[in-house]
């Protein structure tokens, strides 16, 4: 592996060096293979020999500068003061194989400066969650940290009671937060220039050369964190934690302790017992996220007039950071109405603008009237079909994926390459072709009578028919006009771009297969993988980790309780902060 390790080369006050605490007699817990190769790791003879010493702090390899980094966060929407590494320790810092810098950050390693009332060690029921869940929010195509792997121990470590301490070796691109900046802030202001100098040319290093860097890295962490919230929204996570110390510079998902995924749909849902007020329920992460970034932006008003970079000086006032921040709603809203369109087996449009790559983040599409107007009427299927979920507390993961067999009942490709709405899949055909669809369907359908039932009929009946009249210009024809017409003729090229073709059946169930996941990880499921574990059996996450390795594919390894939703009307489950 090629180490960097620049946090090391930074202000010493930033950080305190120190080697792990190792845990005693450690087991190997799962090793994560698609990790290990992205790393390096998996062609050095020493460091898979001896990944379980590594993990449990029993070996520090060549390289490695382990240190607990200070920060600080609101936490709750109060202040908490200074935080920081309480527990985990980075360990280096390494190039992967895309040249893409990765923090190797190893948790449960015992006391540091920053543990506060804490013992610096992790029990093996939240690695487990952890583990898992980063490697399904990055198999679903969200940015989230990973782990390497993960080691259970005979240490002893005491929550509620008595439980077996583990070490997780976490895998992100960065372990920098908004809560370091409201550490600097508060207890070393004079880093601050330093250290934001080191977090654009680190991450953002196409920034460092602009007019604007202050500003320009503020909004690009806005709407990476927009974005990295939407998909949160759309796939059906809930953080659970939502305090400043707990989001990242560059929009990565980070921290797993109380979370969970949506299962029968509820927004007000709160999966974190802590959370009294609720103010981290699922339905209130877009504004947390906006908060957060309020609360963080604000401390870079010290910088104005300030010469970060050679010969640049920046004017951050009120109305700069404003600016700044306005690019958060948009975004968000932009990423999720794109998301639930194809959630919906959809594009969010079909006009040669907004197919074509933005070279700007904040360029907007241009899209006729007609085009808005289906965009439009996608968005107002998705909301009520949304509001249907809610009524009648169905699973969230469940409905959208059963819309597979509501579009195959509904569409069918004719000869000619035209479709044809059908009024109902012929009694042949429906079993056989998206089996396990049909019968999330049909589970819907039995649990609905009466009106729900007929409502959610009809609106089955409209969806199909908006999918068999949905206009799309032709690949070929979206091609060629902006070829013809480059990029200063983007308006004519979209008028010319009209529509001479509806969407086919093939390619609306191919966004929805790849837009909703089969497979998320429910608290059941984690459950199981943990009791198991507990008694010394990782069977079971063996199996989890390869079923949510492709979680938008059926697989046979499936058990039924994998996509099975809770009883309905049983007490929602909610998750302790104590790990």
């Amino acid at each position: 592996m090629k180490f960097i390790n620049s946090y090391a080369r930074l202000d010493a006050r930033l950080y305190h060096k120190q080697l792990p605490t190792p845990l005693q007699h450690p087991q190997a817990g799962h090793f994560n293979p698609i990790v290990a190769q992205q790393l390096g790791w998996d062609t050095d003879e020493q460091l898979m020999a001896n990944w379980v010493a590594i993990l449990s702090g029993q070996i520090v390899p060549d390289g490695f500068e382990p240190l607990a980094m200070a920060y600080a966060g609101h936490q709750f929407g109060h202040w908490a003061g200074q935080l920081g590494d309480g527990r985990g320790l980075l360990m280096a810092q390494v190039e992967d194989l895309d040249g893409n810098l990765t923090d190797l950050h190893l948790k449960g390693m015992g006391l540091t400066p920053y543990s506060r009332m804490g013992d610096g060690r992790a029990v093996l029921r939240s690695t487990i969650r952890e583990y898992l869940c980063g490697h399904a929010m990055s198999s679903l195509g969200i940015r989230s940290s990973n782990a390497l792997g993960f080691v259970t121990s005979k240490t002893t470590v005491r929550r509620e009671t008595l439980e077996q301490g583990a070490a997780l070796m976490r895998v992100a691109d960065t372990h920098i937060r908004l809560g370091h900046i409201e550490w600097i802030a508060n207890f070393a202001p004079d880093l601050l220039s330093e250290f934001t100098q080191y977090m654009i040319t680190t991450y953002y290093p196409k920034l460092a050369k602009s007019a604007t860097p202050i500003q320009d890295f503020i909004s690009q962490v806005v709407q990476r964190t927009a974005v990295m919230i939407a998909d949160w929204q759309l796939i059906g996570f809930a953080h659970g934690v939502m305090n400043t110390d707990n989001l990242s510079i560059t929009g990565t998902t980070i921290d797993y302790g109380p979370f969970g995924f949506l299962e029968r749909f509820n927004p007000a849902w709160i999966n974190n017992h802590s959370d009294h007020t609720g103010r981290y329920a699922y339905q209130n992460q877009p504004a947390i996220g906006h908060w957060n970034l309020q609360i963080w932006m604000r401390h870079f008003s010290a910088l104005s007039q300030q010469e970060i970079f050679s010969g640049i000086r920046e004017t951050i006032d009120q109305a700069s950071l404003e600016a700044c921040l306005a690019h958060y709603e948009p975004t968000f809203m932009r990423h999720y109405q794109q998301g639930i369109c194809a959630k919906l087996g959809l594009p969010w449009s079909s006009s040669a603008q907004a197919l074509r790559q933005p070279t700007n983040g904040d360029a907007p599409a241009v899209i006729s009237d007609d085009e808005a107007k289906q965009i439009n009427a996608t968005l107002a299927l998705a909301f009520e079909f949304l509001d249907i979920l809610e009524t009648n507390q169905l699973d969230y993961s469940n409905g959208f994926r059963a819309l597979i067999a509501v579009a195959a009942g509904g569409m069918n490709m004719d000869d000619d390459g035209s479709n044809t709405p059908l009024d109902s899949l012929s009694e042949q055909a429906a079993p056989m072709a998206h089996s396990h669809e049909h019968q999330l369907l049909a589970a819907i359908n039995d649990e609905l009578v009466g009106k729900p039932l007929q409502r959610w009929q009809q609106w089955q009946s409209q969806y199909q028919a908006h999918l068999a009249a949905y206009p799309v210009a032709s690949t070929a024809h979206v091609a060629n006009s902006v070829a013809s017409a480059g990029t200063q003729d983007a308006a004519k090229a979209d008028s010319d771009s009209k529509a001479d073709m509806t969407i086919d059946t093939n390619t609306v169930i191919n966004s929805l297969k790849q837009a909703n996941p089969v497979y998320v990880l429910r608290n059941a499921m984690a459950q199981q993988a943990i009791e198991q574990a507990e008694a010394g059996d990782f069977s079971e996450v063996e199996r989890l980790f390869t079923l949510l390795a492709s979680p938008y594919q059926v697989q046979d390894i499936a058990h039924p309780a994998d996509s099975i939703p809770p009883v309905k009307d049983a007490p929602p489950l909610v998750i302790s902060c104590s790990s």
